[in-house]
């Protein structure tokens, strides 16, 4: 038997700050391989060699290509909400754990996966509203959503 999927958000990092921090990161190694290896000019003081500058590029397009697939996936069923944050971890909450759910608005803690002394474990990509969930054993979670009304309407009727 499969869960009835009642809510389900996917939220990428679509912020343009973002990216245009990342591209241009990697424009640095792209203009030292063009100083370097194309007109045959040093980069910088001391620079690299040849071959450690393409494993930089190489590493900084990872690290690019590595933004580009995170997301955070929030899925609630009936029976459990499930937060996977890709590609790192997934986790799953059946609602018996839950004591408490709520909306928050909260200040800037942080892209990704966090620790707050305030929201427990925070797990947000963008925007600064969120589900702070409350487990019966005191630990606490915080899920970033763009859609906070939608998601607290399926997890109050899913809690009771």
């Amino acid at each position: 038997m499969t869960d009835t999927i009642l809510f389900k958000e996917v939220q990428r990092f679509t912020q343009w700050y973002i990216w245009i921090l990342l591209l241009g990161l990697l424009c640095i190694p792209v203009y030292g391989i063009i100083q370097q290896l194309v007109f045959n000019k040093p980069f910088g003081d001391n620079p690299m060699s040849d071959l450690g500058l393409v494993i930089f590029f190489f590493g900084m397009l990872a690290f690019c290509f590595l933004f580009r697939m995170m997301q955070l996936k929030t899925t609630v069923t009936k029976e459990k909400i499930t937060i996977q944050f890709i590609p790192f971890l997934s986790k799953k909450i059946s609602w018996e754990e839950v004591a408490h759910a709520e909306i928050v608005k909260y200040g800037f803690v942080g892209y990704g996966i966090r620790f707050s002394k305030t929201y427990g474990t925070v797990y947000n990509m963008k925007g600064n509203k969120g589900i702070t969930l409350t487990l019966a054993n005191k630990k606490k979670f915080l899920i970033g959503t763009q859609k906070p009304h939608e998601l607290d309407d399926v997890i109050q009727s899913a809690i009771k």
